[in-house]
């Protein structure tokens, strides 16, 4: 075969490469490589030709963009206390070690960013991709100068958190209006007034994504990425959604108390919890306010949601809902609830 050098600027011959060839053909048609077949990994690479078609296709990149960008990660386990004494809940951190110095924080910031991508994309449920857009496009008159996110949103907060909270699912002119979860409604007002009070929030107020908001050892997501009608998703859109819950719940390994917000966030997360290979009960622990299970290493909080109905009728108080961050607070400082003890209202679930 001719080819022509750069370097003595003539025709050169060289001999075919028939292994090469073969090679080609045992993987498919002759490929053309513009450089290495193997080539290097890049989320950059990944994201830019990101197009979701199914979840199979999500759940086997995003795998693929842990394992490849963090290999020779392995986790260590350190006890906070005395010798010879079993780890406790929050007495126990993880340190990641990886052979090529990348932290934890990086590689869970990392995948956050594809799984988020890829829940903006997503168009799984024709009625509530048809809704979503409906409400963008019709606007409410107050809201009429605004330009509508009318896409699924994806979970807000810190990487390394300590503290995940489900909600339901974006509201109509709330979340689906500014694209961030909880955010420019009632319901987001008192979410976050509570955090900020609890120091996991640095201001009490959500109404836009470019507000300055920033959470601080907290994760908010929600158990339906659409805004629904009537706030009312379908079993099958819970189901449909799940899989992003799952892979958050890998993804925020740190975290080591949730609260739920309902009784629907609190089913949600148990699925969740279930899918990712960890241990449930076979009787589902119930929900209530105030309500708290041990799923080691993780403790599950209950809380009435902060929606205007509950609100205004009286059922959830400030004082209730800010009980539900205060405790969970004492539960990142302290062992464990059953040595710190639950107090007021705070009930442990039975699962038995």
């Amino acid at each position: 075969m001719l080819f022509f050098s750069s370097v003595s600027r003539q025709w050169i011959s060289r001999p075919n490469r028939p292994e090469s060839i073969a090679i080609c053909r045992s993987r498919g048609p002759p490929t053309r490589y513009t450089s290495s077949p193997r080539r290097s990994f890049s989320t950059n690479r990944l994201r830019a030709r990101w197009e979701v078609t199914s979840w199979r296709v999500l759940k086997t990149r995003l795998k693929d963009a842990f394992t490849r960008s963090s290999s020779g990660i392995r986790y260590r386990t350190i006890a906070c206390g005395k010798s010879g004494q079993a780890p406790k809940v929050s007495g126990v951190r993880r340190e990641v070690l990886s052979a090529r110095g990348e932290s934890a924080l990086f590689v869970a910031s990392d995948r956050l960013r594809v799984l988020e991508e890829a829940v903006v994309a997503c168009r799984r449920c024709p009625r509530l991709v048809r809704y979503r857009e409906a409400v963008a496009r019709t606007k409410r008159a107050s809201f009429r100068d605004w330009e509508y996110w009318g896409r699924p949103v994806p979970g807000f907060g810190d990487p390394a958190a300590r503290l995940l909270v489900v909600g339901l699912a974006p509201a109509a002119h709330g979340g689906n209006r500014t694209g961030r979860i909880f955010t420019g409604d009632r319901s987001g007002d008192w979410l976050y007034r509570a955090l900020h009070r609890a120091g996991f929030a640095n201001q009490g107020s959500s109404m836009s994504r470019f507000d300055g908001l920033k959470l601080h050892d907290c994760y908010v997501t929600a158990a339906v990425r659409c805004a629904p009608p009537e706030n009312r998703p379908t079993r099958s859109e819970f189901a449909r959604c799940q899989p992003y819950l799952e892979q958050e719940v890998r993804i925020l390994r740190n975290a080591t108390v949730v609260v739920a917000l309902g009784a629907l966030a609190w089913e949600a997360f148990l699925r969740a919890w279930s899918a990712t290979d960890h241990e449930v009960p076979a009787r589902r622990p119930r929900f209530r306010h105030g309500a708290f299970v041990e799923l080691a290493p993780t403790i599950l909080l209950g809380s009435y949601h902060p929606s205007q109905r509950n609100t205004s009728t009286g059922l959830l108080t400030e004082a209730m809902f800010d009980a539900i961050f205060q405790q969970a607070r004492s539960w990142l400082e302290e062992p464990s609830p059953r040595e710190a003890g639950s107090g007021g209202s705070f009930r442990r679930e039975s699962s038995g």
